[in-house]
This record gives structure tokens, sequence and C-alpha cells, in this order.
């Protein structure tokens, strides 16, 4: 671990002048964020003790920005929450043991309240973080059982991660939310080298494309799922995308088919695969070629390896543990179970082909998702697909598919479609047997698939 942050400190300084971030239609220059943060840290020194565990409610701004780097000053716990209801509010500062809540008011007036907690058993994690004198980052994901699991990262080693990188004049869409890994690596990686980060104020396609070309946007990162919405809803036929230098995709399975309609609409620019897990971080990766599914993780703090066709990852930047549940996911010694599953190649290449979790059991056969879209994408008649399981009584499970046509098509019409096109592909019990044409398939708040749970009936 680097002992300090002079060196991301002296990248705002060296670009004092440069513009680090644009939210609408404001210009946030380095200098100038580097003085709002200044304003925060001096605000939180007066009623936060340096080392608190303290939850930002907001997604991206300037002033959100700024309060975070405010808290890595302040050698705090940070706790991003994002996209949160009341209810999950209430949950998630309970679960990671927050000692104040940060938010803003209408004004983007700093909002500080100390917030009243209980002891856990996980409390050890934090006293170890806090004799390392380490910032922290504590961020959720989904648990078995639907709780969110509070994940305790070291902070210091996520944004030493991008140390040592070369300045560069570069503007880069941040897509992933406040509270996401891939968010936050978003936002390090553009700092790390003077760039300057574009929000959006929604995550429209439209709107998106819009930005790319109003700022001559060079990255953007986004799921597959959002990379389908931009195609289906024309947005390289009426914004100009050509500043895009690359596109780096992850969260979710590529379906090939739809990496070829990407490569065919952006025929210049490099499509990169990424990876990596809340748990983990983000590993620096190399995909074969612009129009190949195949990847290799080349970053040197990561170790990985196969066991029965799962990936699991072992880095210098994965949590300490997790403060409300068991490590389960980890195995003795250290290595965290993804739950991806993969087929291996040539020369240390990957290919993720679904997640366990996901798996359709059709009498005993299993079925991956991702399989059966990326053959249904490859027919014309289909503009975008989610596959999931449905009970059936007798096989146990069914491949169940929502699809949204090109031209108006009945559910029993899409069906014969689809089946009539795919018996020479597929085997037969990878086949949907249901098939249901809607109008838009489900995509979650973080704009990846929603698929249906076997047990919804």
């Amino acid at each position: 671990m680097i002992e300090d942050k002079d060196w991301l400190w002296g990248k705002f300084a060296d670009n004092k002048d440069a513009v680090a971030v644009i939210a609408g239609s404001r210009e946030v220059s380095y200098g100038e964020l580097t003085a709002l943060i200044d304003g925060y840290f001096e605000q939180l020194q007066a009623q936060v003790p340096a080392q608190s565990i303290t939850a930002i409610v907001s997604d991206y701004s300037p002033e959100a920005i700024a309060l975070f780097f405010a808290l890595v000053r302040l050698e705090a716990i940070i706790v991003p929450m994002t996209l949160t209801t009341d209810d999950e509010l209430h949950q998630k500062v309970g679960e990671s043991q927050a000692d104040f809540k940060l938010s803003f008011d209408d004004a983007l007036d700093l909002q500080i309240e100390a917030v009243a907690k209980a002891e856990n058993d996980k409390r050890e994690l934090i006293i170890a973080l806090r004799k390392q004198n380490a910032n922290g980052l504590i961020l959720f994901s989904s648990g078995t059982t639907g709780k969110p699991k509070a994940m305790l990262h070291n902070l210091d080693n996520l944004i030493d991660a991008h140390f040592g990188k070369r300045s560069k004049s570069t503007r880069i869409l941040v897509f992933l939310m406040f509270d996401h890994i891939g968010g936050l690596n978003t936002l390090f990686g553009t700092f790390a080298v003077g760039g300057t980060l574009i929000i959006p104020n929604s995550r429209d396609p439209a709107h998106i494309g819009e930005l790319i070309e109003k700022h001559g946007i060079r990255a953007l990162p986004a799921s597959p799922t959002f990379l389908n919405l931009m195609i289906i809803n024309g947005v390289h036929e009426t914004s100009d995308l050509s500043s895009l230098k690359l596109i780096s995709y992850g969260t979710e399975t590529m379906p090939e088919a739809l990496l070829q309609r990407l490569r065919t609409i952006f025929p210049r620019t490099k499509l990169l695969q990424t990876f990596g897990t809340s748990e983990t971080g983000i590993a620096k990766t190399q995909s074969l070629s612009s129009d190949s599914t195949l990847m290799k993780i080349t970053d040197p703090d990561y170790e990985h390896k196969i066991v029965d066709g799962e990936l699991w990852l072992r880095s210098k930047t994965q949590i300490s543990g997790y403060l409300n549940e068991g490590g389960d996911k980890f195995s003795d010694d250290g290595w965290f179970k993804t739950g991806d599953l993969v087929e291996t190649a040539n020369d240390g290449y990957l290919k993720i082909i679904g997640r366990k979790t996901e798996m359709i059991n059709v009498g005993g056969e299993k079925v991956l998702p991702g399989e059966i879209e990326t053959a249904l994408l490859e027919l014309d008649e289909v503009l975008d697909c989610t596959v999931y399981a449905k009970p059936n009584p007798i096989m146990g499970q069914a491949v169940a598919a929502d699809v949204v046509m090109r031209e108006k098509a009945s559910n029993r019409e899409a069906k014969k479609i689809i089946r009539d096109a795919c018996r020479d592909k597929l085997a037969a019990f990878k086949l949907p047997s249901i098939v249901r044409v809607v109008d838009a398939t489900q995509v979650g708040a973080r704009m990846k698939k929603v698929r249906r749970l076997a047990n919804e009936g």
C-alpha cells in the first residue's frame, strides 16, 4: 500500500485548470474540485471524527465526488448509497454500522446526521482496518436471502491500483453508479490520468448518445444490455458517436451475436471485455480481438484458476470480509468463488459463458441462457431477448424467452419462427418451449437483464 495520497492530490494540482467533471451545463476544474474538497473537509473535521463509518446518500455529482475525497482525507470508512428506498437505506445504514449519514438538500448544502447503532460480531474487521490507518469502503450486493451483503474494502488499495498512470486528456462517461465497484473504478481511473469525467443526467440511451456527440467522449463503459438498447433505439443513427475510441463492457455475459452487431456499427472502436466483482475489484483484461468474447486477465495483482468450470479469483484489492454474513464464497486460502462459468482457450484466454445461479435444468440437462440468447439474436426477426427458467411439472424446468420482435407477432408466431430457425443450431431440450412477445425486456436500475426466477411460477 502506498503510504499517502500525495500522488493523487498531485494530479489534482498538476491539472488545476483542466476540467475534472462535467455535469449538465456545469464544468468543474480540478482546482475548483479541490476547493470543494477543502471546504467539505473543514466542515467534516468539526463534526465527524477521523476513521468514522460514513454513508454518502447520493449518485454522482461534483459535490458528491468532492465529499467522497474529503472523506478520503479524513481517513474515513465510506459507504456510498444510490437508488435506495427509505427501507433499504435504513437497512444498509444498519448493516454497515454507519456512524454518520451524509446527504445534500435541494440547495446542495451538506447535511450531517449522526446515526445510533448496535454493535455486531464483525466489528473486528473494522478495528483491523483502522489499525492500518487505512481508508475503508463498504459496498453492498444481494445475498442469497435477499439481504444486502456489506463488503469491507481497503479503499487505499483500490485507489492505489491506478498509481503510475500517465496523464492524458480524455473524456470518459461514468455509466455505472456511485455505489458500484465499476463506477468507482471509472472515477479513480479518470482522475489518475487527469481526464474529464462526464456525469449523465439519466441512463437513457438517447441522452447518452447526445452526451457522446456533445462532449466528444472517447471511452464508454457499459453493460451489454445497455449497448443493445442503444442499437434498438438507433442511437448510432441519431447521434455522432465517432469520437468513441473504446467501448468496454462487463457486469453480465456478452452474447456473441450482439458483439458482432456492435462490431458492425463501431468498426473503428476498440471493444474490450472487462471483468471484476464487488468482492475482488476490477481486473486489467485483454480481449483476443474486438469481435471475440475471449479475454484474459492480465493484471499482476490478480490470480485466477478454474474449479469445476467456475472462475475463482484472488487479488490484492479483494475485500477484508463481509460485515453481516459468513465467508462461504471464499475458500479457506482466500480464493473468491465468482459464480461465473467459463470455458478455456489457448494462451490463457477465457470465455465467460454464464452464471451458475442462472443455469436452467431441463430434465437433468443443463442450459445456459447466454447460449440461447446468442442464437436468438442471430435472427433478423429478434431485436432483443431474455432467456430464463420456468417451472415444468415433468422436466423440472423449461426454457422460456421474452423476445422483442422486429415486426409485430403473436406469442405463437414468434415461437414458431424461433424454433424453426434454431432447430439446427440448438439441441431440442434447449429450444424455448415458452415464448412471450414483449415491447421491451426487463432491465434493472443498473442496466442488466432481470431474469425471471424459476420459482415465480
